[in-house]
């Protein structure tokens, strides 16, 4: 179905929260489906284009920033799960005291 729109809210667990190399692999995930419009939206921003490192960078996503992740289009479920998939990976990083 082409219409389909589907929705997931999502916490930055990542310690590290949302940084280029989580946001290279959601962009490069969410360019997998071109027929799909991916939205992204933090609270109190406007919906940024998911499928733009440049946009995804103005979030500037903490641990614990909570976002909305909009898939449209066909194969938006397949595309949604994808990219939760991608932003809920911890990339292999720990949580290191600062010096």
């Amino acid at each position: 179905m082409t219409g389909e729109i589907h929705r997931q809210a999502v916490s930055i667990a990542n310690p590290q929260g949302f940084h280029m190399r989580p946001m290279a692999a959601f962009v490069e995930a969410a360019n997998r489906y071109p027929s799909c419009v991916v939205t992204v939206t933090r609270a109190g921003m406007a919906p940024v284009n998911g499928k733009s490192m440049l946009m995804l960078m103005g979030l500037v996503a903490e641990q614990g920033t909570d976002l909305v992740i909009e898939v449209s289009g066909p194969r938006a479920a397949e595309a949604l799960a994808t990219l939760l998939q991608v932003i809920q990976r911890n990339y292999d990083e720990v949580n290191e005291p600062s010096c």
